[in-house]
């Protein structure tokens, strides 16, 4: 009730303004819980305060468990007992729940050690947002600016008059500022003129934002074509490192890795015409009568190999350059055929 009564005293007196002066009043508002969850100080020493929440709880759960356990056994042990020890196991039961609540209302109550930490933590923070509010109020001539999230209760808000990220970006600058050089101050007061103006006008963000767009799309097709281009040069590159260093085997008498790989099925049939005459000759009987031992016929030389790889490929090539050229004589004359076939025709 008293809310709803400090609202309508607030419109009133809003009002009231409005028609004492002739002029339209501006209002604006701010979300302090969304401005604290967006500056980065304050989420690092909030995580850290999380951790800590967590250390509380995880004990405050061992002293239940503790508990716990301390019941189990006097309802299993309680036949057995005597009824002083009893009492006395019920009274330290009850000593360390006592313990335990106290200790939890320490950490967790509404004036605990969590509450006063947060407190603590949002106070800098907020009395920046005050400065800036109290900024942006002046250079922009408001006449009211709330706290959505304090005791006041808005029923409805538009969103055309948050302020939030206005007062973030006063936070931000003024963060930066103190590690940019001159060039890069004036770069950031061009920059914040803008964004002045964007929020001034509403119509003037839309076509921003549309620039924005168009200016990343633009951006990324360059990156596209430039990795394009990288690959494409790469592969040239491997491509011409792979000839050349075939061009230097041949040139030392070896023969290189993409050479080895092409040449694999000739290599195969030279190794098996090698090893297929000894088998033949193996068999022959001497002229005494008895076996001679078989005559194994010299190995071909690295240099005999290659020389004759190299006549089976350009033999290869001769035949494929002959069978193309047939190809094309063949077609040359039944182009030539089917021409004299239309002239007749016509005549």
């Amino acid at each position: 009730m008293r809310k709803q009564f400090l609202f309508i005293f607030l419109a009133l007196i809003v009002a009231n303004t409005s028609q004492a002066q002739g002029k339209t009043t501006r209002i604006g508002y701010i979300d302090m819980e969304y401005i604290l969850e967006n500056v980065s100080d304050y989420k690092e020493a909030k995580s850290q305060l999380e951790l800590k929440a967590q250390k509380w709880k995880q004990e405050v759960e061992a002293k239940k468990l503790n508990i716990n356990t301390l019941k189990e056994s006097l309802k299993t042990e309680k036949a057995l007992l005597t009824k002083e020890l009893i009492e006395e196991r019920e009274t330290e039961i009850k000593f360390q729940e006592q313990e335990m609540m106290d200790y939890q209302q320490k950490q967790f109550g509404a004036d605990g050690n969590l509450m006063r930490q947060k407190a603590a933590l949002a106070k800098p923070i907020q009395d920046q947002v005050f400065t800036a509010v109290q900024d942006i109020a002046e250079a922009k001539n408001y006449d009211f600016i709330f706290d959505k999230s304090s005791d006041l209760t808005m029923l409805f808000s538009n969103k055309r008059f948050d302020i939030s990220d206005q007062v973030l970006r006063v936070l931000n600058r003024s963060e930066k500022r103190e590690q940019l050089t001159k060039k890069q101050l004036k770069d950031q007061e061009a920059k914040e003129n803008l964004e002045n103006a964007i929020d001034e006008n509403p119509a003037m963000a839309d076509r921003q934002k549309a620039l924005d767009e168009k200016k990343a799309a633009r951006e990324k097709l360059i990156q596209d074509r430039k990795l394009e281009q990288e690959a494409k040069k790469k592969e040239y590159e491997d491509r011409r490192n792979a000839i050349a260093a075939e061009r230097e085997a041949k040139k030392n008498g070896t023969v290189s890795g993409t050479a080895k790989t092409t040449e694999t099925p000739a290599t195969d049939a030279a190794k098996t015409s090698t090893t297929a005459k000894p088998a033949a000759t193996s068999a022959a009987p001497s002229t005494n009568g008895t076996e001679q031992a078989p005559t194994a016929e010299p190995t071909m030389t690295k240099a005999e190999e290659r020389q004759m790889l190299y006549e089976q490929r350009k033999k290869e090539l001769e035949e494929k350059r002959k069978k193309i050229l047939e190809e094309r004589e063949a077609a040359k004359k039944a182009k030539e055929a089917e021409t004299q076939k239309t002239n007749t025709t016509n005549n």
